[in-house]
């Protein structure tokens, strides 16, 4: 083919499979064909869903279990506002992901003349949550735009990427082949050698040293690991840092910081290092950590250093190349670290023995799945009271091993997010936590799931036939509970009607009966749980 028959939209999936994408998530539309017509032939795998909503989250699961951006197509208009959401929760979790979507054309934009999915200013929607929105307003901005939305993927952080494409740049005969122009970029280097001699000297003379890591922290936990050890020092990780260090290691804190006990910890510490973690609300749970001790922070995010938690010294740099070069510069010699190690012991005690009843419940569900569990399985959660009381009391064995929508909080991320990861990383099996509630904002994504999936995805469905968090909230703060007792469908034949396998446990021996199976059953199996049934 030569190249002045290439169009724009042919011209931009060539592109994007040279940049390395593999699988595509979307609907075709009316306003896409252009992007369709360049998909033959590329070796890009396209995913059909069925909401733009789940194609959001579905490449936003993709990307954090491979660590590769996730890339959707979705039409212009409605197909941009569906997958808003999604965007949203990627930009709150730092997830790559590069929206393709299509725009009126260029002689219409911003006129209101009243056609097929206008928008006044389709960009204007996105830009609030993506690190940058843009318009290609030639077919010559293209190679420009994506070069620029994996530049924030290599070198800064990783928020998602909207690129508008106007209907006549996508038809439009590209003028030459720029479909093989990839640019990558530098990574996110090493902080100056001063701040790192600054962080040794104070990290050096602590007398109770800790680490705080979360999801920038992901390729380095092997160091982190090291350095946890070296300076004898407790190692926390935010959710999105769950599995950092292996479960068995005696300084691991698990993701006990939104707990009462992980407060008590971290407050004795007379220096914290934060590794990649934004520290944010949503990260424990509380108005603010009680830190009493000096503040150093390791980020690619110079906003970070002087937000909620000021920093005594400031780290701009890549975690695992910042963890390394301070290893490099600690002195040698080792820590007594009994009293450390005693330290996480009562504290990880304390949170089993601090359970309510509810989360009693919980946690022996959460024992049963971690004896079933595959060694490389991932879980992908849902915004469920199950999976709020796994993102502390469920010890994750390994990085991009426990997905939750911790910043965003969108019920109905669950499902399409633990398809996305499927793709991701195909040969891992997968679990999905989901209450009904959110379960029923994504549930058609099951379609896809089916229709895709030939390994396993086992989607645990917890049925407290309410919104479960919000009943309780509202009860707790004397307030009449209205709107949390929603008519459930039959979900063992709503599933089946998809084509699922079903169970339903009646007793907690059945459920991890269930799993066990299930992990062994090729495709898509839904076991649903109700609450009697674990009481």
């Amino acid at each position: 083919m030569h190249d002045k028959t290439l169009t724009g939209g042919q011209a931009l999936v060539r592109l994007l499979a040279n940049y390395g994408v593999d699988t595509v998530f979307g609907i075709p539309g009316v306003h896409t064909l252009e992007l369709y017509r360049g998909l033959p032939g590329s070796g890009i795998r396209h995913v059909l869903t069925r909401h733009e909503q789940g194609a959001g989250f579905m490449a936003d699961g993709y990307a954090r279990v491979s660590g590769k951006p996730g890339v959707c197509f979705v039409i212009t208009g409605p197909g941009v506002t569906n997958a808003a959401t999604a965007i949203g929760q990627a930009y709150a979790d730092s997830i790559p992901m590069l929206v393709i979507s299509s725009v009126n054309s260029t002689a219409s934009l911003g006129k209101g003349w009243g056609i097929l999915h206008e928008t006044q200013d389709q960009r204007a929607i996105t830009a609030p949550i993506t690190a940058f929105s843009a318009v290609a307003l030639s077919t010559e901005d293209l190679p420009e735009l994506v070069a620029r939305a994996y530049a924030v993927f290599d070198s800064e952080r990783p928020r998602p990427v909207h690129i508008s494409v106007p209907l006549d740049v996508l038809a439009a005969p590209i003028q030459r082949d720029w479909s093989s122009e990839v640019v990558r970029r530098p990574g996110r280097g090493l902080p100056s050698a001063e701040a790192l001699d600054q962080a040794v000297a104070k990290l050096a003379s602590a007398k109770r040293p800790m680490i705080i890591a979360g999801g920038g922290a992901l390729a380095a936990g092997e160091a982190l690991q090291r350095l946890s050890a070296q300076l004898a020092a407790p190692c926390f990780t935010s959710v999105a840092g769950k599995g950092l260090l292996p479960i068995n290691d005696p300084l691991n804190a698990g993701s006990t910081l939104c707990v009462e006990p992980g407060w008590q910890l971290i407050s004795e510490a007379d220096v914290v290092l934060a590794v990649g973690t934004e520290m944010a609300d949503t990260d424990y749970w509380r108005e603010r950590l009680p830190l009493n001790g000096e503040l150093l922070r390791v980020d690619i995010d110079v906003r970070k250093f002087n937000d909620f938690y000021p920093c005594a010294v400031a780290l701009k740099g890549d975690a695992q190349q910042t963890v390394l070069a301070l290893l490099e510069r600690l002195p040698a010699t080792s820590r007594n670290a009994d009293a450390a190690i005693a330290s996480v012991a009562a504290l990880l005690q304390a949170v089993e023995l601090g359970h309510g009843p509810l989360q009693s419940i919980h946690q022996a569900i959460l024992d049963r799945i971690e004896a079933e569990l595959p060694a490389n399985a991932f879980i992908s959660s849902d915004m469920t009271q199950l999976a709020y009381t796994g993102n502390y009391a469920y010890r994750s064995r390994a990085p991009r091993s426990w997905l939750h929508p911790t910043g965003y909080g969108t019920l109905g991320y669950g499902l399409p997010a633990g398809i996305g990861a499927k793709f991701g990383a195909p040969q891992r099996p997968g679990l999905v936590l989901v209450g009904d509630g959110g379960f029923l904002y994504t549930a058609q994504e099951l379609a896809t799931a089916v229709e895709e999936l030939d390994s396993p995805l086992v989607v645990l469905l917890w049925n407290n036939d309410a919104l479960g968090q919000i009943r309780d909230d509202m009860l707790n703060l004397d307030i009449e509970p209205i709107g949390v007792l929603p008519r459930n469908p039959d979900f063992a034949l709503f599933a089946q009607a998809f084509g699922c396998a079903v169970n339903q446990p009646r007793t907690l021996d059945e459920l991890q009966t269930d799993l066990r199976n299930a992990f062994k059953r090729n495709g898509v199996t839904l076991i649903e749980l109700k609450h009697a049934c674990a009481c």
